[in-house]
């Protein structure tokens, strides 16, 4: 079950990556909106992917090591 914990982690951190560089690229040529939503909005929401990937990933080292 860890291992499918660190692993889901490694996944949601690299959709959170991918989202953060899209939506800072799209901000960066000039474009506000994507999809309906503000760009910085979902640069925002890449990070929060991102959060949540690094805490996974945590939590799968802790419970490995001890």
């Amino acid at each position: 079950m860890d291992k499918i914990i660190a692993q889901g982690g490694n996944i949601v951190g690299l959709a959170g990556v991918l989202l953060t560089a899209v939506a800072g690229g799209a901000r960066v040529l000039g474009h506000f909106y994507l999809g309906g939503f503000e760009s910085m909005t979902v640069f925002l929401g890449g990070m929060g992917v991102m959060l949540i990937g690094c805490v996974a990933m945590l939590h799968g080292l802790i419970r490995q090591r001890g």
